[in-house]
């Protein structure tokens, strides 16, 4: 009997090393942390999208006639603000006639909750599959939140793309939607007493947007 596949997929290549790397440094500057972000952004969006639904088409190249093939899926990008909006343009690279629905969620600093501030998902006509962009999956909280508010969309497949992912998060999103993918550059180990993965990255929202303070 063959044993079911993990929901959790790492992307392991040596480009994904090289740009986590250089994006966990601390000396990593706001301009150059973007553009880490959107290289990983990218290599995750590329493994996540390989069983996506295709149909067979007939064009001509300037030689002849030949049989193609188009996506025939409908994917939504669904960035959790803020940190999520720097991974969203390279995924539109990829995925140009993709839709993009914004999902407002932040950490409650007393509870390390999530707590929603804006959701605007359009009732009925639910994407076949959507991506959630997150740089970080700490305690799996807003992921959940996420999740839970796309099923009730009515999205039939979802997937997480997260750059870092603590494993306290991925067994969180596990146990809440074991049917969920999730699509990891690195799992580290810990969170710290403030919730945030260690080693990590600090705070990416700050980071990318460059409001460290």
């Amino acid at each position: 009997m063959t044993a079911p596949l993990s929901p959790v997929r790492i992307v392991d290549h040596p480009l994904v090393r090289h740009h986590l790397t250089e994006l966990r440094n601390e000396e990593t500057v706001p301009v150059a942390f973007r553009r880490h972000v959107r290289q990983l952004a990218s290599l995750l969006a590329y493994e996540a999208t390989q069983d996506l639904a295709e149909r067979p088409v007939e064009i001509n190249t300037p030689l002849t006639g030949m049989a193609g093939s188009v996506l025939s899926s409908t994917v939504g990008l669904v960035p959790i603000l803020r940190a999520g909006l720097g991974m969203v343009e390279p995924v539109l690279d990829l995925l140009p006639d993709a839709q993009v629905w914004h999902l407002g969620l932040y950490r409650d600093e007393e509870t390390a909750r999530p707590v929603r501030y804006y959701s605007k998902l359009p009732p009925g006509q639910p994407v076949d599959v959507a991506l959630i962009l997150d740089p970080m999956l700490a305690t799996g909280g807003s992921a959940n939140a996420a999740l839970a508010t796309l099923k009730a969309w009515g999205v039939p497949q979802v997937k997480l793309l997260a750059i870092i992912a603590a494993q306290a998060g991925i067994d969180a999103v596990i146990a809440a939607h074991p049917e969920t993918a999730v699509h990891v550059c690195a799992v580290d180990a810990e969170l710290n007493d403030r919730k945030f993965i260690v080693p990590g990255l600090g705070d990416a929202g700050d980071r990318t947007f460059n409001t460290l303070g």
